[in-house]
């Protein structure tokens, strides 16, 4: 494995022994696939943080948790990277651990390790179960403050939440469908990716209370459950299309777009408008094709910042007060997509 790093870095970096980083590096035998892909993703890391590598001052290690498809994952690791170089107070280092679904034994077991191995701060999008809240407050009892991003985990000690107003999305996404298509006979389809993320479940609560409220005779149908991801979302899709009148607008919560998009034709369905969530790789080309109507965006640079700034403020390096840090809606039309994003600038 050919990389530019001392190993002691790439062991910081994966939570790994050095021995093991060494045994990896050197293609030695009993090393398990998993961890040859820990020490990967960590020189991956690494070359994304090569500014912060090479800048002088306090190190923090903080540690990502994250249960997402991994084009979600992508676009969080890439905006964290972005907004590195622009933190002057410290050396902030992350470090990643993604999943597009994990089992409440895979969040628990990855929070322990935290725990073992130390860490500065950890930032965690995770379904709202019981004993995934318990051990991120045992966590927090051990001294390792705790961020939620995007979903939140709010009867936990957790610091701070990070990301947007997911009750006022869904009231957007409801105000956004009345007004195109008005009142009258016809299905509604909503789809999250997991009916135990809160933030999702939010945006669905108000969502529906919002529509009945504005167009009391449309049917709301829900297909959730596909975690985001193609197959498993398609299967979803198939299974409660079959058979249903016109379905004339759909909101989607946890992303899938594609396949519910290809789903819906393939049953001769397709809605007079589509309301969708995060301007990632998939749903800037769907966008640009017309295929969905609207992009519910938050810019995730300014989560990610305000997810450093969080931690930074906890660890006495930055004099701003920490508060719900909350992102603003961008409704994102097929005559109003933003550019790719840009590096942010320094600041202290």
């Amino acid at each position: 494995m050919t990389h530019r790093f001392p190993i002691k870095e790439v062991a910081r970096q994966s939570g790994l022994s050095t021995a093991t980083v060494d045994r990896v590096i050197n293609n030695r035998a009993n090393v398990s696939p998993q961890t040859k892909a820990r020490v990967a993703a960590a020189i991956s890391e690494l070359e994304g943080q090569e500014v912060q590598l090479a800048a002088r001052g306090r190190r923090l290690f903080f540690d990502f948790v994250i249960e997402a498809p991994t084009r979600f994952s992508r676009e969080v690791q890439q905006a964290a990277e972005q907004v590195l170089p622009s933190i002057g107070s410290a050396v902030c280092r992350p470090r990643f651990q993604t999943q597009e679904t994990m089992t409440e034994d895979d969040v628990t077991a990855a929070l322990s390790r935290i725990a073992k191995r130390g860490s500065h701060g950890v930032c965690i999008k995770a379904r709202d179960l019981p004993t995934i809240r318990a051990a991120v407050n045992q966590l927090i009892a051990s001294g390792i403050p705790v961020v939620t991003l995007v979903t939140d985990l709010n009867t936990t000690k957790r610091l701070a939440y990070v990301g947007l107003d997911n009750q006022s999305a869904g009231r957007t996404a409801a105000y956004l469908i009345a007004r195109t298509i008005g009142d009258g006979d016809g299905t509604v389809l909503t789809s999250r990716s997991n009916d135990r993320f809160l933030g999702e479940e939010e945006r669905e609560v108000a969502f529906k209370e919002t529509l009945v409220r504005l167009c009391p005779s449309l049917r709301i149908i829900d297909a959730s459950g596909g975690s985001g991801v193609h197959g498993k979302t398609s299967r979803i899709m198939q299974s409660v299309i079959a058979g249903l009148d016109e379905v004339r607008a759909v909101y989607s919560m946890g992303g899938g777009n594609t396949a519910i998009l290809n789903a819906l034709d393939q049953n001769a369905s397709l809605p007079d408008i589509y309301v969708a969530h995060d301007l990632d790789d998939d749903n800037r080309r769907l966008i640009e094709d017309g295929r969905l109507s609207f992009v519910l965006h938050h810019d995730l640079r300014e989560d990610l910042l305000n997810v450093f700034q969080a931690f930074l403020h906890h660890h006495k390096l930055m004099v701003m007060p920490v508060y719900t840090s909350v992102s603003h809606i961008q409704v994102v039309t097929p005559e109003n997509i933003p550019p790719f994003k840009r590096r942010f600038q320094k600041w202290t």
